[in-house]
């Protein structure tokens, strides 16, 4: 064992040692780490990180917060006066960055704080700004901000504005290249000086530090200490030499029981053998045993939770059965209400799809009648236009064929009267030629002449009587056509009337049609209100009767009866003062319900009455009636306990928790008064003991004052106060919305009402404007049958006027008649004619024949103009005017006509229909989807209903056989417990036995361990003789004796394996000084060649064997001698050999002037910081002490540096002026009223500040 662990700890070392070797290395094969390698290869020409900026506050002489400009990211210079604050500039940022300011006692931080004019400060901080646009520092920016604070009692670092702690600060720093075994990146005033006065030794271990020597020195400290543990020193040595000393007391013990020795040995064979055989054959059985008992509590376990799932499987099936079951009906009882309400939807459709299809088709006849009518208008319109030109023209003939009528109308009257009056004359000539042999005598012809005269008279009379009838017939013709005039105005004024009237009524039509509309919207409004309140009724109900259900099952069955009993005959016989159960009467928050209901209990159902008088009266008829069982609790008998509840917010009174009427107090005082709600069962065993109350939580756990205590699994939905306060709250909802429903239905029949209302308005209206359209056509009918009349009346007049006209020429021939024989009377009968009167009887026949030629011509050309004059006029009269009425009439019958406003009532109607057929089908589908929906639904729940079934009948037989099966397991198992326990003692009563017994007869069965152990104790029987307590001695030292030697063995090798560690550590440790010594030598020979021109130089590396011939260069010391371990150290020191002139021989340090020393120093510290290049250098006054040609050879080197591939930064501090020269930012620090500030200043102004200064120095 400890072996294992020397090894252990030794492998760790080597691993952990040549982890830290590794890291230290460079591109010369130099320590350094291999980050920084990476980064420097992977930048190439970028800048590598550098300080951009310190800003510095209460640090030494820097009272105000002072911010520098950014740094140059290769060469800075500070300059100042002695006393300005240069070198405090540097410590403040060795304040931040390296450890020498640690384990800070109280004066130390007081002296890092400012103490100039004013008030102490207390705290003080420097921080320094980093560019890490290389990401040098492992954080994922490109600036980077570290501040270090301190106080009085404080010491704290920040990373961008995050608290970090210090061994965080210097990892970070230390990843980034900054090694703390290498501290020179900062030179401090005075470091060169100690560098100059470095003896060899020293030098060495300034070259075993840069090469990381101190972790292979710890690793063999620690190696060392082990061995000191382990024995191999003084303290080990006396370890061992007790072993040994052990070793052989038990040597020479166990030759004194060699005497025994092969009987010993055979029994001890033997006996080991019988262990062996029993203990192989005990632990079988026992293994066989434990694995038994492993595979029955498997299946015991298997088992039980198979029947515990099955159990949960056939629990959470019935409760899905239970729920489908529920949802089943709900979904049946919707279905049915779906399918009725698509019963009533399909008949409304039907309706609406008849109304749509008449309406369509009375549009399509109104469409085509008003079509019709445009055709028949346009027609008419053209016929009468043509009918108006035929009549234009038969105008403007007749006027022009009646002048030409009337003058030859006039013409022939004047030839006729010329005829007439020459004829007169003619017959005068004759009959007075003739009257001497016509009459004897003049009384004779006297006689005839009076005789002719009467009888003309006579004629006249008549013709003057005609006259007047002729003339009383034109009056009353006349007379006619005024009256005619005067019913055609007065029937056009009642057209008007009607016309203006059936307007009216087709806009009150209209706003009865629009009113009804509105109506109608409300109506369906309303419909689908009722449908949804008897939906959601429904649903209310049904969650009802469930809820009813589920109470009656959580009731008890004779309380059940009870209660239904006490309804009944409370009912019949009008029994006043039954309140109800204590159920009904009581309300609580939710997650009160099961404290309550665990608190009553049955109590629940104790109905509470007024007085006990009541509920003995009611008691008699459920004993008569066997009706139940019923608890009654009578208000004026009971009486509220007085208790004194704890003051408690844990522990709250169950009765102040509950919602109830006043009147109920007692009762309820009675259940509930002793009992309140506790946090926990801790607060109510509390509370129970210290006030004597029963306590109950909120999940149902009881603990009652008189200590016992009571609880489990209570079923939160089967809770009855959650079913009676659904069965409340539904009622309540039924109640409202069955008013709703109610209020909903009475709108309904009152909308119905307005509806009939209007649609009789609108019948009222059509029946009027059609009567009215009636009058308006038999109006019309009636004008078209005066003007009729109107032109017959003219005909006849023109008649009766031409017939006067007759009468009256007739009159004046009948009197000029009677004139000329009135005159012939007087006259004598003569028997020859005058010259005068035969002359005008010659004259007057051809005249007379000339006359009657021309009245003939006359009559002629009359009667043509006469017949078409009459042809015009009946054309005209008979036909033109007539047919233009007839046009006139049609145009405005059409113009009149009311079908394009009944077309677009039925328009809006079909519209209306349509749109109400398109909701109804809208509404049809819907019900169609959720009929379909809730079908698919009843079958997805019958079908889940039924692997629901087969699941619980399979979890049911799985049960059984589970139940079975662990009870077989169960008596298995005390079987084979019982057998392990024996096995097990078996197993303790053979005592110790030796490792080998184990395995020994491990692949034996167990048959042939028996036989075996047969045989074995048969032989063991044979050695009863034997010293059993010797050889137990034997047995004992014996195994002492290997234990010891085991542990001498131990011990050596790990002595062994610490000599090897130790070993590789040193070898180590050398091949990590020759490495470093070989960078370090190299870069010193080049750096020194840089800094002396034409100067060599070298490091020697004295070692043991070299030492004893070198005797003239040791240093005062002399040679090294063993270290504490006893380890005699292979090298002794460095050696430096320079020469400044390139001639002759080299010199050592010792040889060597101030300045020359300054130089060897300021080339070994250049050599240093190549071998271990850190991203920045800060120099303090390095040539202080140096000529002008090493301080332009120093400035010229750093300016090289700086100005490399890899750009490196530095901040100096000088009085001279060669560095300020190569810089490529100054700064001056100036110190004024005991406060230190830092400025940009140029280079002039630098050079003349050091110029100065060395006068004022001079």
């Amino acid at each position: 064992m400890l072996t294992n662990i020397i090894n252990t700890l030794c492998t760790n070392q080597l691993k952990n040692t040549r982890v830290i070797h590794k890291s230290p290395k460079s591109k010369t094969n130099s320590p350094i780490n291999n980050s920084l390698t990476k980064d420097v290869e992977v930048a190439g020409d970028l800048i590598a990180m550098y300080i951009k900026l310190v800003i510095i506050e209460g640090f030494k002489s820097y009272k105000e917060q002072v911010a520098t400009e950014i740094f140059s990211p290769k060469v800075n210079c500070v300059v100042g006066a002695n006393g300005s604050g240069k070198s405090n500039f540097f410590h403040a940022i060795r304040f931040v960055l390296s450890d020498i300011f640690q384990n800070l006692r109280n004066e130390d931080r007081h002296a890092l704080l400012h103490e100039g004019a004013g008030h102490q400060v207390g705290s003080a901080f420097v921080e320094i700004v980093f560019d890490n646009s290389d990401n040098r520092i492992p954080v994922d920016k490109e600036e980077i901000r570290l501040r270090r604070t301190i106080g009085l009692k404080k010491d704290e670092y920040f990373l961008d504005g995050k608290h970090i702690t210090k061994n965080e600060v210097m990892n970070l720093l230390e990843s980034a290249g900054f090694s703390r075994s290498n501290p020179y990146y900062v030179v401090q005033q005075g470091k060169i000086a100690s560098l100059t006065l470095m003896k060899d030794p020293e030098r060495l271990d300034l070259l075993k530090e840069i090469g990381g020597t101190r972790v292979y020195e710890e690793r063999r400290r620690e190696s060392l200490k082990i061995m000191q543990d382990t024995g191999k020193l003084s303290v080990g040595r006396n370890k061992r030499k007790q072993i040994i000393q052990v070793v052989q007391y038990l040597d020479e013990r166990l030759r004194e029981l060699d005497e025994e020795k092969e009987e010993l040995r055979k029994y001890q064979q033997l006996d080991k053998q019988r262990k062996s055989l029993e203990y192989t054959i005990y632990d079988k059985e026992l293994h066989e045993t434990r694995e038994k008992l492993e595979q029955v509590e498997v299946a015991r376990t298997k088992a039980s939770e198979e029947s515990t799932k099955m159990y949960d499987r056939v629990e959470k099936a019935q409760d899905e059965s239970r729920s489908l079951d529920e949802s089943l009906k709900g979904l049946t009882k919707e279905l049915q209400t779906l399918n009725k309400e698509k019963e009533t939807v399909e008949a409304r459709r039907t309706e609406a799809i008849k109304k749509k299809t008449k309406l369509e088709l009375d549009e399509n006849d109104f469409k085509e009648r008003i079509a019709g009518n445009i055709q028949s208008k346009n027609d008419a319109l053209e016929q009468l236009s043509m009918v108006e030109r035929e009549m234009q023209d038969s105008l403007k003939e007749l006027e022009a064929i009646n002048p030409l009528y009337e003058s030859q109308v006039d013409k022939e009257k004047q030839t006729t009267k010329r005829i007439m009056e020459l004829e007169k004359k003619l017959s005068i000539l004759y009959q007075k030629q003739g009257r001497s042999t016509q009459f004897s005598n003049k009384a004779a012809r006297d006689k005839w002449l009076r005789k002719e005269i009467e009888d003309l008279k006579r004629v006249l009379d008549l013709n003057l009587n005609q006259e007047q009838k002729l003339q009383d017939e034109i009056f009353r013709l006349n007379a006619d056509l005024t009256e005619r005039d005067g019913h055609i105005k007065k029937c056009e004024v009642e057209i008007g009337e009607l016309e203006s009237h059936i307007s009216k009524s087709h806009e009150q039509f209209n706003i009865k049609k629009r009113e009804r509309d509105e109506e109608q919207r409300k109506r369906k409004e309303k419909w689908g209100e009722e449908s949804e309140l008897s939906s959601e009724l429904e649903k209310l109900k049904t969650e009802l009767e469930r809820a009813k259900k589920n109470l009656d099952h959580a009731t008890p069955g004779d309380v059940r009866r009870g209660l239904s009993s006490i309804k009944r005959i409370c009912s019949e016989y009008k029994i006043n003062g039954v309140f109800g159960p204590l159920v009904e009467l009581v309300d609580c928050e939710e997650k009160f319900f099961t404290a309550v209901e665990v608190t009553a209990g049955n109590s629940l159902f104790h109905v509470v009455v007024e007085n006990d008088d009541i509920s003995t009266q009611i008691i008699k008829h459920l004993n008569s009636r066997k009706g139940g069982r019923v608890t009654f609790i009578p208000l004026n008998r009971v009486k509220a306990p007085h208790v004194n509840y704890p003051q408690s917010t844990d522990a709250i009174p169950l009765l102040r928790r509950l919602k109830f009427d006043s009147r109920f107090a007692p009762a309820l005082g009675q259940v509930f008064g002793r009992t309140v709600v506790c946090r926990d069962l801790n607060v109510a065993t509390r509370v129970a003991k210290n006030d004597g109350l029963d306590c109950i939580t909120l999940e149902g756990d009881q603990v009652s004052r008189k200590g016992g205590m009571t609880g489990g699994f209570y079923d939160h939905r089967r809770s009855k106060l959650r079913f009676m306060n659904t069965i409340i709250q539904n009622t309540k909802s039924i109640n409202t919305k069955e008013k709703v429903l109610e209020d909903v239905r009475r709108q309904l029949q009152d909308i119905l009402s307005q509806i009939t209302q209007l649609v009789t308005e609108q019948q009222r209206l059509e029946a009027d404007w059609t009567h009215s359209k009636l009058q308006v056509e038999q109006l019309k009918q009636e004008i078209a049958n005066a003007n009729r009349q109107k032109q017959a009346i003219r005909k006849a007049l023109e008649n009766k006027e031409k017939s006067l006209d007759d009468i009256r020429t007739q009159i004046e021939q009948l009197r000029s008649s009677m004139a000329m024989k009135e005159a012939e009377m007087g006259t004598e009968l003569v028997d020859h004619l005058t010259p005068e009167e035969r002359e005008q009887l010659s004259r007057l026949n051809p005249e007379i024949k000339d006359l009657k030629e021309k009245l003939i011509a006359y009559k002629t050309d009359r009667i043509e103009r006469e017949t078409r004059k009459a042809e015009l006029e009946t054309n005209l009269s008979t036909n033109l005017k007539r047919r233009i009425n007839e046009l006139q009439a049609t145009i405005a019958s059409i113009e009149d006509d009311s079908l394009p406003s009944s077309a677009g009532l039925k328009t809006q109607e079909l519209d209306d229909a349509k749109l109400l057929v398109e909701e109804i089908t809208n509404e049809l589908e819907s019900l169609c989807r959720s009929i379909d929906e809730k079908t698919k639904q009843v079958k997805k729940y019958k079908d889940e209903k039924a692997k629901l079934k087969a699941l619980q009948d399979d979890c049911d037989m799985t049960v059984q056989d589970a139940n079975k099966k662990l009870e077989e397991l169960f008596s298995l198992r005390n079987t084979l417990l019982a057998k392990q326990e024996e096995y097990t003692k078996k197993i303790r009563g053979l005592g110790p036995l030796s490792s080998d017994a184990f395995d020994t007869y491990k692949r034996k069965n167990i048959k042939e361990l028996q036989k075996m152990l047969h045989r074995c104790t048969e032989q063991l029987q044979q050695f009863s003789h034997v010293n059993k307590k010797a050889l137990d001695q034997y047995v004992n030292f014996t195994e002492q004796r290997e234990e010891l030697q085991k542990r001498q063995a131990e011990l050596d090798a790990g002595d062994e394996k610490i000599k090897e560690l130790i070993t590789v550590l040193d070898q180590r440790k050398d091949e990590s000084i020759e490495r470093t010594f070989k960078g370090v030598a190299r870069n010193f020979r080049e750096v020194f060649s840089k800094l002396v021109q034409g100067g060599h130089g070298h490091l020697v590396m004295t070692k043991k064997k070299d030492h004893d011939h070198d005797d003239e260069d040791d240093d005062d010391d002399g040679g090294r001698q063993a270290d504490a371990e006893g380890r005699v150290e292979k090298y002794l020191g460095v050696k430096v050999k320079v020469s400044f002139t390139g001639q002759g021989e080299t010199q050592s340090m010792k040889q060597l002037s101030g300045g020359q020393k300054t130089v060897v120093a300021l080339a070994l510290i250049f050599a240093i910081q190549r071998c271990d290049p850190a991203p920045f250098y800060l120099f303090d006054e390095i040539d202080a002490a140096l000529d002008p040609q090493y301080r332009t050879a120093v400035g010229n080197m750093i300016r090289g540096l700086a100005d490399d591939s890899v750009s490196t930064q530095f901040i100096t501090t000088t009085f001279r002026p060669e560095l300020v020269k190569v810089a490529d930012k100054i700064y001056g620090v100036f110190h004024k009223n005991r406060v230190s500030i830092v400025q940009v200043i140029s280079k002039d102004q630098a050079l003349d500040f050091i110029e100065k200064d060395q006068s004022h120095d001079t």
